[in-house]
């Protein structure tokens, strides 16, 4: 079964710093591009940061010089690494999976295959 478990949400000032984790499958790491997500309430899913197997990433442009986006093939996992945090990035952060992003980071949605359950980012100011 396919499994992407995300970690390491919380709450935190602004101006500080989270990691997020998300674990994935044996199975899913090796053939998938990952990327992640974030929506926030009343919002819709917006793009953060995707990353392909050979290591491209792309970045959202209202992440670019704070977020650093990662992956361990090793461990099967990738993490963002969210520093500056501002409260509009408060939001729930997913993982996801795409087949078709394995060569090329992708930014849309409906690209991706498998979600996480998502993990919750608060900033406060």
């Amino acid at each position: 079964q396919v499994q992407l478990v995300e970690s390491g949400g919380g709450l935190v000032q602004a101006g500080g710093s989270l990691r997020l984790s998300c674990a994935a499958s044996g199975r899913i790491f090796s053939s998938y591009g990952m990327g992640w997500f974030r929506q926030a309430p009343g919002k819709e899913r917006e793009f953060v940061a995707a990353i392909s197997w050979s290591g491209v990433i792309y970045y959202a442009d209202s992440v670019k010089g704070r977020f650093t986006y990662s992956r361990d093939n090793a461990k099967n996992t990738v993490y963002l690494q969210m520093n500056s945090l501002k409260p509009e990035d408060t939001a729930v952060y997913y993982c996801a999976a795409s087949k078709k992003a394995y060569n090329r980071p992708s930014r849309t949605p409906y690209e991706y295959d498998y979600w996480g359950q998502g993990t919750q980012v608060t900033v406060s100011s």
